[in-house]
């Protein structure tokens, strides 16, 4: 993995060339569209994502094994936190995992959630995004008997401070199960659902 954000594009294209040289997938985040378009020109087969700005760079000759007898389950709860939600995904589905969103599901509306009770409960672990106060996890938690990765986002007013806010309610939550990652730190949560996955 390539974290692009504080780094030239030269550094970057450097750093996948000796990538690719050793690995047949490479994933690169925080990759502005600037420095996608010069990955693209460099390595054609460059799959970007704007959403969750991250490149995957992949063999043609790699085949990526997806564990299909296992879901992860991303779970969105504004349309602000999709970004990092995306980077959640793009990075679970890079490490082989069969992927599945439910977006724009926030505790604001909270029938919008249980109205998918059943997806949630089929699911062998969830990813929950969440800015502002940071509550969905808590909820998600004391809903489901499977691991729960809480993912809090800068999304929200002042007094959110930038994701502290809900980074502190999602480590006090009181639902087991449930951990609790960096705030904005989707690719964290996606490779930890990864983890999970191939030890099922």
């Amino acid at each position: 993995m390539v974290f692009c954000q504080g780094k030239t594009t030269e550094q970057i294209l450097s750093i996948l060339r000796l990538m690719r040289e050793r690995h047949a997938t490479v994933l690169a985040t925080r990759a502005s569209e600037e420095v996608a378009r010069a990955v693209q020109e460099a390595f054609p087969e460059a799959e970007y994502n704007p959403r969750a700005r991250t490149l995957v760079i992949r063999s043609p000759a790699a085949a990526t094994v997806v564990h299909k007898d296992h879901t992860v389950l991303v779970v969105c709860a504004g349309t602000a936190d999709i970004p990092v939600a995306e980077e959640a995904v793009v990075t679970a589905e890079t490490m082989g995992c069969h992927v599945e969103r439910l977006y724009d599901v926030g505790v604001a509306g909270i029938h919008r959630l249980l109205d998918h009770s059943a997806q949630l409960a089929s699911a062998d672990v969830i990813i929950v995004v969440a800015g502002m106060e940071g509550a969905l996890p808590s909820v998600v938690g004391g809903l489901v008997h499977c691991p729960v990765i809480a993912v809090p986002t800068s999304v929200g007013y002042g007094a959110s401070f930038q994701g502290l806010a809900a980074l502190l309610t999602m480590l006090n939550c009181c639902a087991p199960g449930v951990v609790v990652v960096n705030i904005d730190n989707g690719f964290g949560a996606g490779y930890f659902a990864s983890i999970i996955v191939k030890k099922s």
